[in-house]
């Protein structure tokens, strides 16, 4: 009788101990307080968003639940970035994400304090953003597409794509301020490939078939790109102008070869976005942007538009055929 009574003790002892534990055990499954961070670019550019998304669910961190997303987007506002960037910064996110160069000057301009993660931009180097790196030394981290070797080996494999080609028209954003340090990269390269290059700067997007039309006119028999964001959301419509005024182009991203376009070589943007989520879970588990290095690509690929090609009476030659990561047809 005395070892039943100690039982039913021992029992109602444990019994008492679960229950006890058990709200501590249903606190803890539910989500983390809701991280809040801003989101700054020239357009809304879903396949960037939907990546970077992505990599944030990769770390626990799911819009709607534990994570909120302010977004601000450029185009179709009337309002500047330094504006937008202000907005974002009087509401103290935990970091803000951004894609663009105007974005991210904007940002460093209303800020020196909030982490500011690159998803991505060209070169923040040449912008100003960061010392170096490998330490940036700021509140600027991330991602960058950036490759001096870059745009040589883009005028390569333009000019084994369409033999014969010579001026290669090159269109700019005029209100991209990286653009000017991008034209003095390419210049050199002309004389080494046999290639002759004129800068095309485009302000009003709306200008762009009078663009296009100026460059076929003046006998220009390629095309290629700088990297920005407000080409990129208007990708469509150039891949449609350049192939109706007979015009190879090489891009730097894929998405404009899905979208029409003849050829592109460069990292997989949507790729760099995605990577951005890791930069911004390091910042809040507490580590500081100014120590964290940012990261160049490391994987390229060669896409090329077979249909595309066909279009513009390109016979692709089949050595670049067997190097390319992509044919569509």
């Amino acid at each position: 009788m005395a070892s039943y009574i100690a039982r039913r003790k021992f029992l109602a002892t444990l019994l008492g101990g679960a229950a006890a534990a058990w709200p501590l055990a249903a606190r803890a499954q539910q989500p983390a307080k809701v991280v809040r961070l801003g989101y700054l670019a020239p357009a809304r550019l879903p396949n960037l968003i939907e990546a970077l998304r992505a990599g944030l669910r990769d770390f626990g961190y799911v819009e709607g639940q534990n994570l909120a997303i302010e977004y601000r987007f450029a185009l179709g506002q009337t309002k500047s970035y330094d504006e937008l960037a202000q907005e974002l910064v009087s509401l103290d996110p935990a970091a803000i994400v951004l894609t663009g160069t105007p974005a991210a000057l904007a940002l460093k301009r209303q800020t020196t304090t909030i982490p500011i993660i690159l998803a991505p931009i060209a070169d923040p180097i040449a912008l100003g953003l960061a010392r170096s790196l490998a330490r940036p030394g700021g509140n600027v981290t991330g991602v960058t597409m950036y490759g001096t070797e870059l745009a040589h080996k883009r005028m390569e494999i333009l000019r084994e794509a369409a033999a014969g080609i010579r001026r290669v028209a090159v269109l700019v954003n005029a209100e991209n301020p990286l653009h000017p340090f991008l034209w003095d990269d390419i210049q050199p390269i002309g004389p080494l490939l046999g290639l002759e290059f004129r800068l095309f700067a485009v302000s009003d997007f709306n200008e762009l078939p009078t663009m296009f039309s100026t460059m076929a006119r003046d006998g220009f028999d390629a095309l290629t790109f700088f990297s920005d964001a407000q080409f990129f959301s208007a990708r469509r419509r150039i891949a449609e102008l350049a192939a109706m005024h007979r015009l190879p182009a090489m891009y730097e991203s894929r998405d404009f070869v899905d979208d029409g376009g003849l050829i592109s070589y460069g990292p997989n943007v949507p790729d760099l976005s995605r990577r951005a989520a890791a930069f911004v879970v390091k910042i809040l588990n507490g580590a500081k942007a100014s120590e964290l290095p940012i990261e160049q690509p490391t994987k390229f690929e060669l896409v090329i538009n077979l249909k595309t090609a066909r279009l513009l009476g390109l016979e692709i030659p089949a050595t670049l055929l067997a190097r390319t990561d992509e044919v569509i047809e």
